[in-house]
């Protein structure tokens, strides 16, 4: 046997193992261009038609109460500190009206 002969027989040896693994690669491709590819498609517009404008929604709602939340605690520590003047004014005026009585 010449060596191209050896050559020749062993390629069809490998191209005969290889043939499965070829066919079902062309099988993964088809699938993936069939079946992975349109459903990666709806997902993205899913993405963003629907999730996307819904956790913007989301976010605003957050944000807007966040600031109320912020000018009500401000206004609280406003409030608290009124409170605190208005007692020490009312014990001195307690005081002021027993020693009177």
């Amino acid at each position: 046997m010449t060596d191209n002969e050896l050559l020749l027989t062993m390629s069809d040896l490998l191209d005969k193992k290889l043939k499965p693994v070829n066919d079902r690669l062309k099988k993964i491709e088809l699938t993936q261009e069939n079946d992975i590819l349109p459903r990666l498609k709806k997902i993205e517009l899913t993405q963003e038609n629907d999730i996307l404008p819904r956790l913007q929604n989301i976010e605003s709602c957050y944000i807007s109460t966040f600031k109320r939340y912020q000018a009500g605690v401000e206004e609280m520590e406003a409030m608290q500190a009124d409170m605190e003047v208005m007692k020490s004014v009312i014990r001195e005026h307690s005081e002021k009206l027993q020693r009177l009585a």
